[in-house]
């Protein structure tokens, strides 16, 4: 009867952000309800607890009648900061961190301390996605301060009122917290989770051959697309080597999705890594990634491929001819009506992935591609849009391709460290 009545509670509220917060506030009273009534309503439930509402959450995160739920480190705790993780774990051993400093939240940028909402979120993927004891999770904010000018200027913001921490002094404190994770003694799955691509590829690349990590905007995003993209070959009938994937963004979410996808193409078939990487293209904020292009960053390099410079999207679209269209732009309507019908007309089904988060960032909906390709459309998106009931009285429910299905997978890996199953 309890669950009846908070979903009926939930329900009720006249917004997402009500929900969100009806939610926190239920997981503060009544700890076992709020995971038993998301665990069996998740269809319903996640979309409010993690995206698309979290994005707004996030925004507001510091005026919001909620507790925080993590634990938030800065500069301050210096010397400190194992402590600090054995205080707030007690006596339970930690087995999941989700950490953030807040610079790249979802599609809506430098959040600052606000980000704490998003590690509060994913860590209940977890839980929800993957039936791992709560108490054993911890999201973790690293509060370093933030650059927008805001939340800086905002009475109410509860974050550390500075510019962002850079440098050495950023180094040594994300050195240390990492240093206190594997203190910790016990067998930590450490997610990575809207680090700024100054920092994620860089703090990737140096502590995965010391801890048991992952960048989710790099590798989660990288494996639920490649996912989407080979059961969007099922329809298609074609293969994964005689794919050209065109991508409108090339930060650490679209770059790290071509490199899984290069590594795919390579495990079945004898092309080259430069070869399979020549599947995949991308347009960044100047244009088309291309070899006559000399201010590209160091993980755009390996796309700069052989081909004319094109200044927009359709264009790139009509020069390539791609088979797959994916959006990690974080620019609403990027996928026009003219760069989908361009899409059409050399595929007969187009393939449409409007990645970006959350919903209001999504590069177009699933109406206007199912609209625009005249029902043809091969489609994911990375927040969820609402079934379409098409003029022949057919109800056609689009995919999600979101990073929260990686978390059910996660739990049945073994560890590389010590061999043990993560659970």
């Amino acid at each position: 009867m309890a669950e009846i009545a908070a979903l009926e509670a939930v329900r009720q509220c006249t917004s997402e952000l009500d929900k969100y917060v009806y939610l926190r506030q239920l997981q503060d009273s009544s700890p076992p309800l709020f995971y038993k009534l998301l665990m069996n309503n998740a269809q319903e439930l996640l979309p409010v607890v993690y995206t698309p509402t979290v994005g707004q959450a996030c925004q507001e995160y510091s005026k919001l009648p909620i507790h925080i739920h993590g634990l938030v480190i800065r500069p301050e705790d210096k010397g400190n900061i194992l402590q600090k993780l054995k205080d707030w774990g007690g006596v339970q051993s930690i087995r999941v961190i989700v950490v953030t400093d807040g610079e790249r939240i979802l599609g809506l940028g430098d959040l600052g301390f606000n980000g704490m909402g998003i590690s509060e979120g994913k860590i209940l993927l977890y839980t929800v996605m993957a039936g791992v004891n709560p108490a054993v999770c911890m999201p973790v904010c690293l509060d370093v301060g933030t650059n927008n000018e805001e939340y800086l200027a905002d009475p109410t913001y509860k974050g550390l009122r500075q510019k962002r921490l850079r440098g050495q002094e950023y180094d040594d404190l994300v050195d240390e917290f990492m240093t206190a994770v594997r203190d910790l003694g016990d067998h930590t799955l450490l997610q990575f989770e809207d680090f700024g691509n100054s920092n994620a590829f860089r703090l990737l690349d140096k502590y995965t051959p010391l801890q048991c990590s992952f960048n989710d905007d790099i590798q989660g995003t990288a494996c639920i697309t490649l996912a989407g993209l080979l059961s969007a070959l099922r329809v298609t009938g074609q293969a994964l080597k005689d794919q050209t994937i065109l991508f409108l963004g090339a930060g650490e979410a679209g770059t790290g999705i071509g490199q899984l996808i290069a590594k795919a193409i390579q495990a079945e078939t004898d092309l080259t890594e430069k070869a399979a990487l020549e599947r995949c293209y991308y347009l960044d904020s100047k244009g088309l990634v291309c070899a006559s292009r000399t201010d590209l960053q160091h993980h755009k390099q390996p796309f700069a491929h052989d081909v004319p410079f094109q200044s927009n999207l359709l264009d790139a679209v009509k020069e390539l001819k791609p088979t797959m269209l994916v959006g990690v732009s974080t620019q609403p309507g990027a996928f026009t009506k003219e760069v989908v019908e361009a899409m059409a007309e050399f595929n007969e089904r187009p393939i449409v992935f409007p990645l970006s988060n959350p919903t209001s960032k999504a590069e177009c909906t699933y109406e206007e591609a199912f609209t625009w390709t005249n029902g043809k459309v091969v489609f994911a998106s990375g927040s969820p849009f609402d079934s379409l009931k098409a003029p022949d009285g057919k109800i056609y429910f689009p995919a999600q391709a979101n990073n929260a299905y990686i978390s059910f997978t996660i739990r049945f890996q073994v560890c590389i460290y010590c061999k043990e199953t993560f659970c």
